[in-house]
């Protein structure tokens, strides 16, 4: 899924801006930058209404591109302050206090980076929409993985919780970028049947990460279990397959 396109020249953010020294600066430097449209926009976007996945999120209404920019101002927030970020209510705010831990953890040396995991592992539960996950999951959540046990993805796959689920499968793409494509197929497996749309989705787009570095090894998974993925699942999976062969499995007939 993709977040409507950024117009990054609106309200941009001044590189050279003074650094956020608390929370309480960062917030507002997110309410200086929000937009009453954009925030209903992203409110629909990402289904905030009753019953929906985003259930009472809150948007001001900031760009990705200007948190982004803004995350560069807090290279010296405490880190009480990014998880008094990550603990708010307004979802930008979440998102900022993520794409901050993710520049400190590549930056870090071990010790910090198995800090910033633990954060956020225990913190997860305010990691709760898919763009959250996204930004965040390959880089903490595989980054510190890559050279230890692959256990807590287990754990996480088989939670209840929608979130988790998508945390272990997207944690998977950091294995990906480095040929390693195990994890991400077992867990495909394992999510096979998952009941959740936005699970269809990740575990498809991870599988064809896999096919746009080994098309033999996704073939290979396709054609065992094809015809008992969900039909979103399967879609994202071939996506980049030739039309012809794209027609094979949608027809199963592969």
């Amino acid at each position: 899924m993709r977040r409507p396109a950024a117009n990054v020249k609106r309200g941009a953010v001044r590189r050279d801006g003074p650094p956020a020294k608390s929370a309480r600066d960062a917030l507002a430097a997110l309410k200086r930058f929000g937009n009453a449209r954009d925030a209903a926009v992203a409110a629909s976007f990402f289904k905030t209404g009753p019953g929906e996945y985003g259930e009472g999120d809150v948007f001001v209404g900031v760009r990705v591109p200007q948190i982004r920019q803004l995350v560069r101002l807090c290279d010296a927030l405490p880190e009480v302050d990014v998880v008094s970020l990550l603990q708010h209510r307004v979802h930008e705010a979440r998102l900022l206090a993520l794409l901050i831990m993710v520049r400190r953890f590549q930056r870090g040396d071990d010790l910090r980076r198995a800090r910033l995991y633990d954060l956020y592992w225990r913190h997860r539960e305010w990691i709760n929409n898919w763009d959250l996950v996204d930004v965040s999951a390959e880089h903490i959540l595989g980054g510190h993985l890559w050279s230890r046990s692959r256990v807590p993805l287990d754990r996480l796959a088989g939670s209840r919780r929608l979130w988790d689920r998508r945390l272990a499968v997207l944690a998977t793409f950091h294995f990906i970028r480095r040929g390693e494509f195990g994890p991400t197929l077992r867990l495909a497996l394992r999510l096979l049947r998952d009941e959740q749309d936005l699970m269809h989705k990740a575990v498809g787009w991870m599988l064809r990460e896999v096919g746009n570095r080994d098309r033999a090894v996704e073939e290979a998974f396709l054609l065992k279990h094809y015809r008992r993925m969900p039909r979103t699942m399967l879609r994202y999976a071939i996506e980049k397959f030739p039309e012809a062969r794209r027609q094979q499995y949608l027809k199963g007939v592969a």
